[in-house]
């Protein structure tokens, strides 16, 4: 069985016995990995007012927003990266949703933590959506270049919400803001933190944050320049039996 289902919701999460499954809406988050003596990832916990894992610890990231899709920026996951995100989605996602997950990775980070995760650039890019037109207001695009894909999960089914997940992956050499200077603008993440591994396996973390993690480790082992290429786990549940593959 895989890691991301031994460990069962809280029970205000279940659907009631008879009720259809709830589909699973589009999500993305951020790993931004911290070169140090030893490597740090960032972590927030949820408020506990949320009713979606209240009081966890998580990577910044959330919902796929419209715009994502739409706003056009001067720059593009690598040929790598595109091909092993669309194995395993239907017919009808299109690259422009595919593209607009890792930007959402992006715009949810600017929002939640503060922190400015760009490339350098002279070119303007204009939108009339306010998280977007601040992120850019620091002279900045996405650097969807740089960007791993490293795992997908889907929520079971049995969940009353459910979230289909890409994890995407960054080194810090993309952050164009103080580090250290960290702030949840919008309140979902609290508590911001730089930890290392270890310390991150520590916290109150949901199973599948976990398992990235360890994800995490694992790509550590390879040169920089092969991560793009390695396999990404993709997790989910079908009859109650949860399957894992590699993307």
């Amino acid at each position: 069985m895989s890691r991301y289902g031994t460990t069962p919701g809280r029970p205000e999460e279940y659907r009631q016995k008879g009720e259809k499954a709830v589909r699973p809406r589009d999500a993305a988050t951020l790993i931004i990995l911290q070169q140090a003596e030893e490597p740090r990832i960032l972590l927030g916990k949820r408020s506990m007012k949320h009713k979606f894992m209240p009081g966890k610890f998580v990577f910044p990231g959330g919902r796929l927003d419209y715009i994502d899709q739409r706003i056009k920026v001067p720059s593009e996951l690598t040929k790598t990266v595109f091909t092993r995100l669309r194995r395993e989605t239907r017919s009808n996602v299109s690259d422009a949703k595919l593209r607009g997950l890792a930007l959402a990775a992006i715009r949810e980070t600017f929002e939640e933590a503060g922190l400015v995760v760009g490339r350098r650039s002279h070119e303007v890019v204009r939108t009339t959506n306010h998280s977007w037109s601040q992120y850019f207001s620091h002279g900045v695009i996405p650097p969807l270049e740089d960007m791993d894909f490293i795992a997908r999960a889907i929520t079971p089914p049995y969940r009353n919400r459910r979230f289909d997940t890409r994890f995407f992956m960054v080194h810090d050499s993309t952050i164009q803001s103080d580090p250290s200077q960290l702030s949840s603008a919008s309140g979902e993440l609290l508590d911001l933190h730089w930890l290392t591994l270890n310390e991150a396996r520590k916290t109150d973390l949901p199973a599948i944050t976990r398992m990235v993690i360890d994800v995490v480790e694992e790509r550590l082992k390879i040169p920089k320049s092969q991560q793009q290429a390695a396999p990404a786990p993709f997790v989910r549940n079908a009859k109650s039996k949860w399957l894992t593959s590699n993307l």
